[in-house]
């Protein structure tokens, strides 16, 4: 799935950076209030996680990540503590003033709910800054941008600790990743497109034909990926014309080319549509029509196309128009480092995707072709959306199944190529 822009990869990113700090955070306070617990059992301390939406006075209102809003109350002599993006308990967290809180900022606050649940007399709040957090996934996104890598699995060996992935037109290239006791693995919930809602995984979990994307540190050859972090699920290829668009119940219907099959597919905010710009869709349908990365393809007329390498009609070798990449001596070609792109590949597709256009559903036309990374929905013919990427048409016609790969090892986690990792709750 491709990487997203900035702004939609905050709130994600968000999301994960402090689900871990405010679960950790959580757990002491319920610690701390056991024997306050057990001397009155009635008046149960109540926890609400959400972000600041306004302030007034001592009150304020309150936006869970499922959309529910609490009406906080902070008591004279509550507790007011504030800590930084990452951390994990109160060891280190510091006094602040309500007066300092603002709007955007991350909240929890743990008191007595009234009995319709709407509000909270908060005798404990704690804070991380709107501020603090925006820099914190700005530098979560950096890093996995640069050291970040996806794919489709082909082989498991949970006893080894390894992965292997491949990605580009064909799966021609491969990257064996490697596990160690500290990895972070989290694999996507069922029916969900949000990364908030991974669970934590194990590598026996993962199997081959799962979608995957890992961060850490890749060896000098480019062959391996020691990773600090594993994000992977089982998801949905579909690629074809569009049926039908329904704009206000947010659904296009599609019918995918491998299986005949008409698929009625939900866009949720969460997903992300995307219009290639039809130089780069032609770009990288000449790559699959001369091999891509090392293999043979066919034309759209359905001939054999020549070896990658060779000098009749092989594919230019630099990076499509505007890649990253493209004004690098010797036509871009990559070094193995960076969005899991190595020699020879010449771009990144995460990134060419990243900086392609977003579009409305009331953008696509029955007939445009599209490619769709989707969620297993409750029925074969129903999914939710995690990519859709339009402008295709030159793709497909090179290779349905070569251009599917291409796309979906660039696939967005919410944390990969540009999407922060490792927390474990909603933002």
């Amino acid at each position: 799935m491709p990487g997203i822009k900035t702004r939609r990869l905050s709130i994600r990113m968000q999301r994960v950076i402090l689900g871990g700090v405010m679960l950790a955070v959580a757990g002491l306070l319920a610690t701390a209030g056991v024997a306050q617990d057990a001397a009155a059992p009635a008046a149960k301390p109540v926890t609400f996680l959400g972000t600041v939406q306004t302030l007034s006075g001592n009150t304020l209102s309150v936006k869970s990540d499922a959309g529910a809003t609490m009406q906080v109350t902070v008591e004279e002599n509550a507790r007011l503590l504030r800590i930084e993006p990452g951390q994990k308990s109160l060891a280190g967290a510091s006094p602040f003033s309500l007066t300092d809180l603002q709007a955007g900022d991350r909240v929890m606050a743990r008191g007595s709910a009234s009995a319709d649940g709407n509000s909270l007399a908060a005798t404990m709040l704690v804070a991380i800054k709107g501020a603090d957090i925006a820099q914190k996934q700005e530098q979560e996104r950096a890093d996995w941008q640069k050291r970040g890598t996806g794919g489709l699995v082909k082989a498991v060996d949970p006893a080894a600790g390894t992965v292997t992935i491949s990605s580009g037109a064909g799966g021609a290239r491969t990257l064996v990743i490697h596990a160690t006791p500290t990895t972070i693995i989290r694999r996507y919930a069922p029916g969900s497109v949000r990364f908030d809602q991974a669970v934590k995984g194990t590598l026996d979990q993962i199997k081959p034909g799962d979608q995957l994307r890992a961060r850490g540190s890749r060896s000098d050859d480019g062959a391996t990926l020691e990773a600090e972090e594993i994000v992977g699920g089982s998801f949905r290829n579909l690629a074809g014309p569009i049926q039908a668009v329904n704009a206000a119940g947010s659904t296009i219907t599609v019918n995918d080319t491998a299986t005949k099959k008409v698929v009625v597919i939900s866009i949720t905010p969460d997903s992300e549509v995307k219009k290639l710009d039809p130089a780069v869709a032609q770009r990288l349908a000449a790559r699959m029509n001369g091999g891509g990365a090392g293999g043979a393809g066919r034309r759209p007329d359905g001939s054999q196309a020549p070896p990658a390498g060779s000098s009749q009609g092989a594919a230019p070798s630099g990076p499509p128009s505007g890649a990253p990449g493209a004004d690098r001596p010797g036509g871009g070609q990559g070094n193995g480092q960076g969005g899991g792109q190595g020699r020879g590949a010449g771009f990144d597709v995460q990134q060419l995707l990243a900086r392609s256009p977003s579009v409305a559903l009331k953008d696509l036309s029955k007939g445009n072709m599209v490619i769709v990374v989707a969620t297993e929905g409750q029925t074969p013919d129903a999914a939710t959306a995690i990519t859709v990427v339009a402008g295709v048409e030159p793709m497909l016609q090179a290779s349905t199944s070569g251009s599917q790969a291409m796309l979906s090892s660039a696939w967005n986690l919410g944390g990969g190529g540009g999407e922060g990792g490792g927390g474990e709750a909603p933002q």
